[in-house]
């Protein structure tokens, strides 16, 4: 196949609404000399029906045939929108609607037409429900001129009358249509993208002709065309739709997709990555996380963007880990190690002495050993959306065409740049022997620079590897589960943003929560919850620095509510700003066909009144860590009680985000409540004024919720004031110190979530409507909840089982996503997750103090 024409139906197939149509005779099925027998191709009747069945796809046969002739010979199935007599029939009740006007004309037409045959042997005519066409194959080319003339001179010049010409057959019609607006109309009704259409008829050229944009026409056969592109046969435009349906069955349901937990994150404080175990990038926002992506293969497959490295004789790698202690990956094959890591911006010194930055974020790929390797670099900045041009440059690559300068240095490296409709690949293949056993690829950010580095990459490795190792020694780390808490804290902070000090929930948008459904969220921002969470796990593990930086980022967006910590949004930008409008990118497929594909987060402007109480609670462990408050810390717990006081007995839209009314959900006043019992236990422990009003609020809340959250029927706390229904979140009233652990009220809690919502090793968050379609995975934070609730309750043995569970589902390099399915065994949702890591992190501390005693 030409290759342009195979780019062409790769580019189509990855639309998101679309519309193939075709003609029959000449394109479905041959050419035959009687009409009555012409059959379709079966290969063009089984890319056909296989089309017609993938979603987003609709699948049309647009023919000059009657339609009632066109059913009969194709037999194609129901799905399949079949148009007749060159778009004048829709469906086979289309002659009850001709007006008596059209009727008469249909007559007078035919009549005429009737005594042009007889005067002209040979000639056929085929009667349709609004034309007649009147065929001259295999009549003697003398009579067939004859009798054509006599039709122009005659009844095709009555009033009202359409002419068709096509190949050997004249057609007469009293409806003014051709197959041209046929696929209009149907691009219309169907609300297609695109539309590819194949026909090999002079009357395909209506239809060829009112393309446009991403439409895509496919001539069969010599002749002049307004197609883009020509092939000779019918078998030939079988091998397209063959091609079509390839390529867009996977980009609908995703390209092999490595599952989720299988990912390993790569991060330096400023951004992050994903691998795959085949050491592809998969996953890279620049210049921040929340931004656009370059690569976006995990939603969107390798159309997407992606940076590829193989050895050339192909196999499954043998491993990949994390070097001890750092966010370096190591991805092995025989022959073969390919290292990873995210590197800072490079530091130089001036003549004049000071440091400059030259760039931003470098990835760096260094490769060892002593084969032959392939590589290929399909950069895709703001998640496909931009195509970009790929110059080779002495070094290396710049990266042309995306408002961000980026290159790739990669001396010794001679690429191959294909171009792909406006997308343009490099590829290459490294032979490691000759070039003495190691090539360093380096992606640089913010910078067009294709310089040599003077620092050995050796030194550049250990340089950035040192803090990370650091950090880890000087945790407390616990005994049990020790080399995993190790790595989800080495997550989390690979999750915190350095520069700003805001907390990502996760390093993903769209993995979903359900695989082919549309649970598929935005996570790459700080929500309050979430970040303080995450923050407090790492002030129980002996680091401080990183809730301090969250605390100062907590106290600048309390400054922009204007006075006002009641209007605190549930999360914010990286920066610290209100997040745009939700969208949604409707090119990309989603991981393994999960769609929408969504950029934002519509819960932003959602009221969540438990977004209060974790920040107190991480103040208060940050005060208690360092024996006393800052300023601004002060402030922050201030305006957070005061938050509380104002809007405590409002309901609201809770923990999980549900898109449906507010309720006084029980998580909620519990988090109110224990906003307030932190701020009066750091003003007992740290010499703050005795606040007699805070202590008033705090019970009257606590009362509250002991009264209204408890439900008779079910004998437990539920989800929301009234509401039988369970939900995870409730374990709090005794997770928080509300209720003493042996509370009956507390035991009965927990006994009811055990047994509504625990399955195996998972705990799902609850089954109630939530008013989305689809289920969803256990998640692994309520599964840490219920672990700490059966210690609470004195059920040890229950929790060490279920974190031995739990510590089994985490990926190979010991990551772990939202949630987990425990029927298919294979994590769910965004990841990394940081309420994954804390959640064990929380249970390994846990569990470690109940061996101490």
């Amino acid at each position: 196949m030409d290759p342009e024409l195979r780019s062409a139906i790769g580019r189509i197939a990855r639309v998101p609404q679309l519309l193939i149509a075709c003609d029959y005779d000449g394109t479905l099925a041959p050419i035959v000399e009687d009409p009555s027998t012409a059959v379709p191709l079966p290969e063009s009747v089984a890319a056909i029906r296989a089309l017609a069945a993938l979603p987003q796809t609709s699948v049309a046969v647009v023919s000059g045939r009657a339609l009632r002739d066109l059913a009969a010979l194709s037999r194609l199935p129901s799905e399949v929108h079949l148009v007749g007599s060159h778009g004048s029939e829709f469906d086979i009740g289309f002659v009850e609607r001709l007006s008596p006007e059209l009727v008469a004309v249909r007559t007078q037409v035919r009549n005429a037409l009737r005594e042009i045959a007889a005067e002209h042997p040979g000639i056929r005519l085929e009667r349709k429900p609004a034309s007649v066409a009147v065929h001259t194959r295999g009549v003697d080319p003398q009579v067939a001129a004859a009798a054509i003339e006599a039709v122009r001179n005659g009844p095709a010049s009555f009033d009202g009358v359409t002419v068709t010409q096509g190949k050997e057959v004249i057609e007469l019609s009293v409806v003014a249509t051709h197959k041209g607006t046929a696929v209009d109309q149907l691009r219309t009704q169907l609300s297609a993208s695109a539309v590819l259409f194949i026909g090999d008829d002079v009357t395909d050229e209506n239809a060829f002709g009112n393309l446009h944009g991403p439409d895509l026409g496919i001539k069969i056969g010599p002749g002049e065309t307004r197609a883009s592109f020509r092939v000779a046969e019918p078998i030939e435009a079988a091998r397209a739709l063959g091609l079509l349906l390839e390529t867009r069955r996977h980009w609908l349901f995703g390209e092999r997709a490595v599952p989720i937990e299988r990912h390993s994150m790569l991060a330096n404080g400023r951004t992050v990555a994903l691998l795959t175990p085949d050491a592809k990038v998969s996953w890279l926002c620049h210049p921040k996380p929340d931004s656009a992506a370059i690569f976006a293969d995990l939603v969107g497959g390798s159309p997407a963007g992606h940076f590829s490295i193989t050895p050339e004789r192909g196999g499954i790698p043998l491993g990949q880990r994390y070097r001890s202690g750092t966010m370096t990956v190591e991805t092995r094959w025989s022959g073969l190690t390919v290292t990873d890591w995210l590197d800072k911006p490079a530091r130089e010194t001036t003549p004049d002495g000071p440091a400059v930055v030259t760039g931003d974020s470098t990835l760096v790929r260094v490769l060892s050993g002593n084969g032959r390797v392939r590589v290929e670099f399909a950069p895709r900045p703001e998640f496909g959306q931009v195509a970009v041009q790929l110059q080779p440059v002495g070094d290396g690559l710049l990266v042309l065409g995306s408002n961000e300068p980026v290159a790739l240095y990669s001396p010794g490296v001679e690429w191959q740049v294909n171009n792909d409709g406006g997308y343009e690949t490099a590829k290459a293949v490294v032979d490691l022997s000759a070039a003495g056993g190691q090539v360093v690829l380096e992606l640089r950010f913010g910078t067009h620079s294709l310089e040599h580095h003077r620092v050995p990459i050796h030194e550049r490795q250990a340089a950035a590897e040192q803090p990370w190792k650091d950090w880890v020694a000087s945790l407390r780390l616990p005994s049990t589960s020790r080399e995993l808490v190790a790595r989800s804290a080495l997550t989390l902070r690979g999750l915190c943003h350095e520069t700003t000090g805001s907390i990502l929930a996760a390093a993903t948008t769209s993995l979903p929560e359900e695989l082919g459904g549309v649970r598929n969220w935005d996570y790459r921002y700080c929500w309050l919850r979430d970040a303080a969470l995450t923050a407090r796990s790492l002030v129980d593990l002996g680091s401080i620095e990183e809730a301090e930086a969250f605390l100062r980022w907590v106290d600048g967006c309390i400054e922009r509510t204007g006075g006002h910590p009641e209007r605190l949004h549930p999360l914010y930008t990286i920066d610290g700003y209100e997040l745009g409008a939700e969208a949604v990118i409707d090119t990309l497929p989603g991981y393994a066909g999960s769609r929408p594909v969504r950029v934002g987060n519509l819960a932003n402007h959602q009221l969540q009144l438990d977004v209060f109480g974790p920040i107190a609670d991480l103040i208060a462990a940050v005060a208690d860590a360092r024996g006393s408050v800052r300023d601004d810390e002060w402030r922050v717990l201030e305006n957070m009680v005061e938050a509380v006081r104002r809007r405590w007995h409002e309901p609201d839209h809770g923990i999980w985000e549900a898109r449906l009314p507010p309720r006084h959900h029980v998580f909620s006043k519990v988090m109110c409540w224990m906003t307030v019992d932190r701020a009066l236990h750091v003003v007992r422990q740290h010499g703050g004024e005795d606040r007699p009003e805070w202590k008033d609020l705090r019970d009257r809340i606590g009362a509250n919720v002991l009264e209204h959250g408890w439900h008779d029927d079910v004998e437990a706390y539920s989800v929301a004031y009234g509401d039988e229904d369970m939900d995870a979140s409730s374990l709090w009233i005794g997770l928080s110190g509300l209720l003493p652990g042996d509370d009956p009220r507390f035991l009965s809690t927990v006994l009811k979530i055990e047994a509504d919502l625990r399955s195996g090793p998972v705990v799902y968050r609850y089954h109630w409507d939530d008013g989305l379609p689809g289920r969803e995975g256990g998640f692994h934070i309520c599964t840490a909840w219920l672990i700490e609730a059966y210690l609470r309750t004195g059920r040890r043995t229950d929790a060490e089982e279920l974190f031995a569970q739990m510590v089994l589902t985490a990926g190979p390099t010991g990551l772990l996503p939202e949630q987990y399915d425990p029927l298919a065994e294979r994590g769910l949702g965004n990841h990394p997750q940081a309420y994954s890591h804390l959640g064990l992190i929380r249970c390994a501390l846990l569990l470690d103090n109940m061996l101490k005693q």
